[in-house]
């Protein structure tokens, strides 16, 4: 089924399309998160003001580089798994029907990693606020949404 087909008829979240590019990072930084599976809701469903993602992480794999939003909020909810989640200044293991928030400009960067032997099913809820940026306080990258296109740099500015 197409985006925007049917926007009013009900899915399994599992059963709707996955991302066509698994991720827009560049290489080395695009294989730290394989393993991770996304499936898109809010673009199947043809919503523009916030994403919904159905992410799927194998054992060993990861949501995302360690980060966070200049002007996105962003919800997780855990569906199945135990994934854990790993902040700045802890890392505390999730269970399902468990959920946390990341408010926009906290320095507080997460990411959360499937260290268990099971694979993690996550709810991903994010807006999509124009001019934000995302910091990778670990890594050499930075990111600029621009045109609702993420723009990826080095941290001095040259572009990837």
């Amino acid at each position: 089924m197409a985006a925007n087909a049917r926007q009013s008829e009900p899915i399994a979240a599992s059963d709707a399309p996955p991302k066509a590019k698994q991720t827009n990072y560049p290489e080395p930084f695009a294989a730290r998160v394989s393993g991770r599976l996304k499936r898109p809701l809010g673009d199947f469903f043809g919503l523009t003001n916030f994403g919904v993602n159905h992410t799927k992480l194998a054992p060993g794999a990861v949501t995302a580089l360690r980060h966070h939003h200049s002007r996105q909020d962003e919800f997780i909810y855990v569906v199945s798994g135990t994934p854990t989640l790993v902040t700045e200044t802890e890392e505390r293991l999730l269970e399902p029907g468990m959920c946390v928030g990341f408010k926009a400009g906290d320095p507080n960067s997460h990411h959360f990693v499937n260290k268990s032997a099971h694979e993690v099913i996550l709810l991903e809820v994010g807006d999509r606020t124009a001019g934000d940026s995302v910091t990778y306080p670990h890594d050499d990258i930075q990111a600029t949404l621009i045109d609702g296109q993420w723009r990826f740099t080095h941290k001095d500015g040259q572009p990837y």
